[in-house]
């Protein structure tokens, strides 16, 4: 397969920012584009020059709508992208809302630091002119030597795992992208779809050194942390990333408030994105697992119960903090790097009544991670906050998978793979599935190397 070659982007030796780059004798195609998270200093990455010139790149494929995947998108078209980007139709409808919210966001957070914004409204809209769907499981030809075609990775509504074929003078070789995999099963979403016959993959890393709580116990845990913190006459804030979880922790408290296992309180979703989000999952009944299309069917809102109620405003979100008694505050963002989780972390981390619940990967330098890291002094918007508060992490919510089913994923393609190339993890997390996979499977996998050119043979 000469001519065909794989570099790095981005999400090497970090979990956010996701771009690779293949390069074959007729035109350069992307794989996501996604936003660098986590501290102020990480988060300047995302102004750095792209290695590549975008007018030259012919096709964007995005593998799911969160930011860390689309959210440099924008930026690409700006600086002269006028290729094809092509999705699910789901990661489409979720990536207008996701990217057009956190343009106000990171037009602010420039303006505090006195940069020009990474990019305008317009550059969205003409990047959604450029952006085309297709479905999973049907053959998408983009020239006479590469095809593509999507499967279901279980991760969010919509998420997709890329199966590439290129045909060269050597005959054809198959990558696989994961981007991010579900971790199956999920409380809503179908299982992620195996890859059976590629020759290469990259694969996703995130909790490649570790392993999620099962199912009961997570679900045992929920109702602990809620139940506890209610009954001490405590708020349970739970910062919940806007896609996936926020749907997610919704059923679960549903379920809790239809089997009366929690007591008559508010709930109060504050996160204006994740009630569109919401909206999104709906009109996708489809996507679920059978379970949950069944509940659906025999008449349950499953994202609706009493006591929830959508905060509309900024005025709402600051009025919580004035009620007294138990409740629960589910707010964005899910790594508490912005958001109106933000105030409630702030107001309510000095109660020792209350509880942070944590339930979503927290990129180092964030906020998120040193509060569940437990630091005990913090800086909330300029503010200097003394925890008190209970700390709870729970794991198995996350909707990446662990360690081992990670390795077991690869399993499934053992017999024909060629080389994995892990990425999307930080670099001790990559580190240790390479390792795993290499030992237990016999499968030759690396950790990418940033900006690194791969020869695909």
């Amino acid at each position: 397969m000469k001519g065909y070659t794989l570099t790095g982007c981005g999400a090497i030796g970090n979990a956010t920012g996701a771009n690779f780059l293949l390069k074959t004798p007729e035109m350069k195609i992307l794989v996501d584009c996604g936003l660098v998270q986590g501290s102020r200093e990480q988060s300047l990455e995302n102004r750095d020059a792209f290695i590549y010139a975008p007018e030259e790149i012919s096709y964007l494929l995005i593998t799911h709508p969160h930011m860390d995947h689309i959210g440099r998108i924008p930026k690409l078209v700006k600086e002269g992208f006028a290729g094809t980007i092509y999705s699910t139709s789901e990661t489409k409808e979720l990536a207008e809302v996701m990217l057009d919210d956190a343009q106000a966001l990171l037009a602010r957070e420039a303006k505090n630091v006195g940069y020009e914004p990474l990019y305008e409204k317009v550059h969205i809209a003409q990047a959604m002119a450029l952006w085309k769907t297709v479905p999973y499981h049907e053959n998408q030809v983009i020239s006479k030597s590469i095809s593509f075609y999507l499967k279901d990775a279980g991760h969010v509504l919509g998420s997709c795992i890329i199966e590439m074929t290129l045909t060269g003078e050597e005959g054809q070789r198959k990558i696989a992208f994961t981007g991010d995999l579900g971790n199956s099963p999920t409380p809503l979403l179908r299982d992620t779809e195996y890859v059976t016959d590629a020759d290469y993959m990259v694969i996703e890393s995130v909790y490649g050194d570790r392993n999620h709580e099962p199912k009961d116990e997570r679900d045992a845990k929920l109702k602990e942390v809620l139940l506890t913190t209610l009954e001490r006459g405590g708020t349970v804030v739970i910062p919940a990333f806007s896609l996936e979880r926020t749907q997610v922790l919704l059923y679960e408290v549903n379920n809790l408030v239809e089997k009366k296992e929690l007591p008559s309180v508010p709930v109060f979703v504050d996160a204006p994105l994740g009630s569109k989000v919401t909206e999104i999952y709906k009109q996708h009944i489809e996507d679920f697992n059978q379970k949950v299309q069944g509940i659906i069917a025999g008449g349950d809102d499953i994202f609706d119960f009493p006591g929830m109620r959508m905060v509309r405003n900024p005025e709402e979100s600051r009025a919580i903090h004035t009620m007294k008694g138990p409740k629960i505050i589910i707010a964005g963002s899910g790594m508490s790097v912005g958001g109106r989780v933000l105030g409630h972390e702030r107001f309510y981390l000095e109660d020792p009544n209350a509880t942070v619940l944590v339930v979503g990967y927290q990129v180092p330098g964030s906020l998120g991670r040193k509060i569940q890291e437990r630091v005990s002094n913090l800086v909330i918007e300029g503010e200097k906050v003394k925890v008190r508060a209970h700390i709870e992490n729970i794991t198995g919510y996350s909707s990446h998978k662990d360690s081992n089913h990670l390795v077991e994923f690869v399993t499934h393609t053992a017999p024909k793979m060629k080389q994995i190339f892990v990425a999307m993890g930080e670099t001790k997390s990559s580190s240790f599935l390479a390792q795993r996979i290499r030992s237990e499977v016999g499968i030759d996998a690396i950790v990418a190397e940033k900006n690194k050119e791969y020869l695909l043979l």
